[in-house]
C-alpha cells in the first residue's frame, strides 16, 4: 500500500471512539413533563423483580436494538414501552453528549418532552413506580460528590517480564467521581444523576 492509497483512507473516515466496535451501546431518555404549570422530571424505580440494579432508580431506556434506525428511537421506543405512552406522545426529543462508561458502555442520552403525566401507564415488568421532580428543585440544590477508586489488578501470568518496571509498574488508579441528588425519600445517584447534572450545565450556560 503506498502513502496516497493511505491517506486517502485515512481522509474518508470519521473519528470516533477507538474500540467502540465493542462497546455496548444503550439509548435514554431524560422525560420533561408540565404539571401545574411547572417543568418536572420523570424518574423511574427499576421493578424488584429485575436482575441488575432492582430498586434502583433511572430514566426510561435500554439496550440498541438492530431494528431501531438510529439512538434517538432507541430512547423514545424503550420509553414508550416502559412508560405504556402511546407513539407521538413524545416530542421536541433533542440529544446530550454521549457517554463512554469505563465498563465497556457508550450512553447515548436525550432529552425529550411528554404531553401529559396522565398518559403513563407503567410496565411493572420493568418499573415498579414513577415518580417526579420539580426542574427548580435540582436548579437550587447541589448535589453530594463523592469519589469511587479503581485499581488495576493484572490477572495471572500478565507478562511483567515485558514492561519496563515489571511488578513494580506504577499503575495509574482512576478516581471517579458520583453525585448524589437526595429528594424526599428518593436516591438519585450513578449513572442518572450524572445525566441530570450535565442537563442542567447545558440550559444553564
Amino acid at each position: 500500500m503506498d502513502l496516497e492509497k493511505i491517506m486517502l483512507k485515512l481522509s474518508k473516515r470519521k473519528p470516533f471512539v477507538l474500540g467502540s466496535e465493542n462497546f455496548s451501546t444503550y439509548s435514554i431518555l431524560l422525560p420533561l413533563v408540565f404539571i401545574n404549570n411547572e417543568i418536572h422530571l420523570v424518574f423511574e424505580v427499576r421493578a424488584l423483580s429485575l436482575r441488575r440494579q432492582p430498586g434502583e432508580v433511572c430514566f426510561p431506556g435500554g439496550k440498541n436494538d438492530e431494528t431501531d434506525k438510529d439512538h434517538m428511537e432507541t430512547a423514545m421506543r424503550e420509553t414508550y414501552e416502559e412508560l405504556g405512552l402511546k407513539e407521538g406522545s413524545i416530542s421536541q426529543v433533542l440529544p446530550l453528549d454521549f457517554i463512554v462508561s469505563p465498563y465497556g458502555n457508550i450512553i447515548y442520552p436525550y432529552v425529550g418532552v411528554i404531553d401529559t403525566i396522565n398518559d403513563i401507564q407503567v410496565n411493572h415488568k420493568e418499573v415498579d413506580h414513577i415518580f417526579t421532580v420539580p426542574l427548580s428543585f435540582f436548579k437550587h440544590t447541589k448535589p453530594d460528590i463523592h469519589y469511587v477508586s479503581a485499581r488495576i489488578e493484572p490477572e495471572p501470568g500478565f507478562p511483567y517480564d515485558s514492561i519496563v518496571g515489571g511488578k513494580d509498574y506504577n499503575w495509574q488508579i482512576k478516581r471517579m467521581e458520583e453525585c448524589f441528588y437526595y429528594f424526599e425519600d428518593k436516591v438519585i445517584w450513578g449513572l442518572t444523576a450524572r445525566v441530570v447534572r450535565h442537563f442542567l450545565q447545558v440550559i444553564e450556560e
